[in-house]
């Protein structure tokens, strides 16, 4: 079965040739999403929490849209800019969103991201094309 883009509509739009959801068999894999506001494609005001949070909402609605939850990720992989040093406050928004649920993860941090963000995060996603939930 060929990677297939996956439409999602709660994604901001794609600012380059790739495809914010690919599906391969029963993995999804999603393009990281950094702290745009969907409505308006602009980054978000705010601290690195504030982007976390907009980070974390705009992968709660793709999930949505590939009919997946949070329960359904199997690894994430975290990119903060510059240093580790946000690292915990990161953290703190991150686990609000998997609760108990505990992928595997990977947290690196790089010397710069997409449009000045602090944070951006790429999930893998265990989620069936006949649907579980």
């Amino acid at each position: 079965m060929p990677a297939t883009p996956v439409p999602t509509p709660s994604a901001p739009p794609a600012a380059g040739p790739y495809s914010p959801a690919v599906r391969a068999g029963d993995f999804v894999f999603l393009a990281g999403q950094i702290p745009l506001d969907p409505a308006t494609g602009a980054l978000v005001p705010g601290d690195v929490a504030d982007q976390a949070r907009q980070v974390c909402t705009n992968l709660t609605g793709v999930l949505g849209d590939i009919g997946a939850r949070w329960t359904d990720v199997v690894k994430a992989t975290v990119f903060l800019a510059g240093s580790m040093e946000h690292f915990a406050t990161v953290n703190e928004v991150y686990g609000g969103f998997v609760g108990d649920h505990r992928p595997a993860r990977s947290t690196v941090a790089v010397a710069a991201l997409p449009a000045g963000a602090l944070v951006e995060i790429e999930l893998v996603v265990h989620a069936p094309a006949s649907g579980h939930h």
